[in-house]
């Protein structure tokens, strides 16, 4: 019986394991490879950190980074804070039917791809699209307004394609979140606030964290939203990295800069690990 299940153990984690292996650690190791090598002044084949140093010497190339990563998180803050009544409404308010037919009609919009959404947005809010259209007919305004090719589109796109992997964390935490704990505490006397603070957060605290950790990275690591809502001004590291591949066909370069992405995204969810004083396997669990 041992055997047995010890064997249908190893059969289900094989391609798990295979899955991991071949598309995620052999890419990482020869995606660090490259990113060593480099050539010296007769063009012979060298090891050497010349590819990391140049990130780190040329200002556009870590503002870019920088720029990034704060972006990021100011897209993971506001998708907390879009989505967390949306999650609360959800498991606590309505009832368990209306909550189960709600969470469909959250997940219809994500059953297409990424790219028939962010192109839905451009239709809304291009000079010519539906916005612009209804207030020229109202009389709002004289000509129309390009809504486009900003800051603040590409984040309200940001914030969009990424409040699935959010909510979804949430609404887990919530769910099992006994209510007697909320109407114990109003009956004591404790203000909204209070309930809120000390204990719906603290409770779904681990949602929270996976959900932000989620969203974090795939803002990070976006391509698609940044290029297309915000232009050619939007200065997302993804289109660095993607420019050393495709434009320069430098991919010496292009890999030292998909490692120091994934290097210096993993430190600044180390830190907000810390900072928020949560473990990375009970966020996990």
């Amino acid at each position: 019986m041992k055997f047995k299940l010890s064997s249908g153990l190893f059969i289900f984690l094989t391609p798990v394991l295979l899955w991991l292996f071949l598309l995620i650690v052999i890419p990482q190791i020869e995606l660090l490879l490259m990113s060593l090598r480099g050539e010296n002044n007769l063009g012979e084949p060298i090891w050497t950190f010349a590819n990391y140093l140049h990130f780190f010497t040329e200002e556009i190339y870590w503002y870019t980074f920088v720029r990034t990563a704060t972006y990021a998180i100011i897209v993971t803050v506001l998708t907390f804070i879009v989505t967390f009544p949306v999650a609360f409404y959800i498991t606590k308010v309505v009832s368990k039917r209306l909550s189960v037919f709600l969470t469909i009609l959250l997940l219809v919009p994500f059953w297409v791809s990424e790219l028939v959404r962010v192109y839905g947005w451009m239709i809304l809010l291009r000079e010519s699209g539906v916005l612009n259209h209804i207030m020229l007919s109202l009389g709002l305004i004289d000509k129309p307004v390009e809504m486009l090719y900003n800051d603040i589109s590409m984040i309200m796109g940001l914030v969009y394609t990424s409040m699935l992997f959010m909510v979804v964390p949430l609404i887990s935490s919530l769910e099992g979140m006994d209510d007697s704990l909320i109407e114990a505490a109003h009956d004591l006397g404790a203000s909204k606030w209070t309930i809120f603070t000390r204990i719906v957060i603290p409770y779904a605290a681990p949602g929270i964290t996976s959900g932000s950790i989620v969203v974090f990275m795939l803002a990070l690591g976006n391509y698609l939203t940044p290029n297309l809502m915000g232009g050619k001004n939007s200065l997302w590291f993804t289109e660095q990295i993607y420019n050393q591949f495709i434009a320069s066909f430098n991919w010496n370069q292009g890999a030292a800069f998909g490692f120091l992405l994934l290097l210096l995204s993993s430190l600044i969810i180390w830190v907000g690990l810390k900072m928020s004083k949560q473990q990375l396997g009970r966020v996990l669990s």
